[in-house]
């Protein structure tokens, strides 16, 4: 069944989340998160830089760098206009700024849904109420944001930021499934459908609380590579592994694939897979190949990247699928 205008709508929000969300992963594996120091301009350019010699060093805001630097660890008496110009990095400029570029179609697009929300409010109160909230979700973040620059990449508000923006996958999918008359839903027994509801409900809580351990992982490698700049990607396995957050992520890791093979397993006996839950699966089987990429030979940066990404593209498909077993009467069989 064709899209209606408002899933379309819907759907390139969610896009334009997911894209952002693999931006954003592309900013933290380059070490770019401090390419743009201040916010919202950077260096105090409206158009960002290419080179130092583009920048007035002397009328930054020096005392405001020195109080991050502080929060960051740093010796703020080692902050000047000489050595900002010493740490100047043209690449980690404009990956930053391309960074901040990518979330004005987030914003667009979730503004466009929630008002033909407008429209749906009568019937669909509750896709009004979504498309409300993930535009609140998007202000937030985007406050979120200027925190991150303020604070100086603080582990803490760098987790809330991404849990904020994968949260926002969760309402922006619900929109885009129940935004129309007759919604898809999983073709199965009542009690079959029931069952395949818990399991994906443990499996997306499973999920969630990887990401969040996951998320804290990062934060140590972010940390290793500042901390252990000429030390060699390869040695960081050894010093991750002395961590209960990395073994616990990585743990629980075999907890997801296990239950996508009972899903994969109820769906054969009862029904079909379909088309989201395929990709679902075949999602969480390249996250497990992933992780023992990282895990056993070498944390590329690429895989890190793909990590993230796909988790944000895994849990949106999951909440897509949750969403279709769902028992409302005027959903379509299919």
């Amino acid at each position: 069944m064709a899209m209606t205008r408002f899933q379309k709508l819907a759907t390139a929000a969610l896009v334009s989340v997911l894209f952002l969300i693999f931006v954003g992963a592309m900013v933290r594996v380059s070490g770019s998160g401090m390419g743009c120091p201040d916010w919202p301009t950077c260096w105090g350019c409206l158009i960002p830089p290419t080179s130092a010699d583009q920048v007035d060093f002397d009328k930054l805001p020096i005392e405001k760098f020195q109080r991050k630097a502080e929060r960051m660890g740093r010796d703020p008496s080692t902050i000047s206009a000489d050595s900002l110009r010493a740490e100047f990095n043209p690449r980690h400029v404009w990956t930053e700024f391309i960074n901040r570029l990518c979330s004005l179609p987030v914003g667009f697009f979730t503004l466009a849904t929630f008002i033909a929300a407008f429209w749906q409010r009568s019937k669909r109160p509750l896709v009004f109420f979504m498309a409300f909230a993930s535009l609140a979700v998007v202000l937030i973040n985007a406050w979120m944001g200027a925190r991150v620059v303020y604070s100086g990449l603080k582990p803490g508000v760098l987790t809330t930021h991404l849990a904020l923006a994968m949260s926002l996958t969760g309402m922006l999918a619900y929109c885009v499934w129940r935004g129309c008359e007759q919604p898809w839903r999983v073709k199965m027994s009542d009690s079959a459908r029931a069952r395949l509801r818990l399991l994906l409900t443990l499996l997306i809580g499973c999920v969630i609380f990887t990401g969040i351990i996951g998320a804290q992982v990062r934060e140590l490698t972010d940390a290793m590579s500042k901390f252990h700049h000429n030390a060699p990607r390869s040695e960081w396995i050894g010093e991750l592994e002395q961590s209960w957050k990395y073994l616990l992520h990585r743990s629980f890791s075999w907890v997801i694939f296990g239950l996508s093979v009972n899903i994969h397993i109820h769906c054969k006996r009862h029904g079909t897979i379909g088309k989201v839950g395929a990709a679902a699966l075949f999602i969480i089987l390249t996250q497990m190949i992933l992780g023992i990429i990282m895990s056993q030979i070498h944390i590329y940066s690429w895989v890190q990247v793909l990590h993230v990404g796909l988790s944000a593209i895994l849990l949106s498909l999951l909440w897509i699928w949750w969403y279709a077993t769902s028992k409302n009467p005027c959903a379509k069989q299919g």
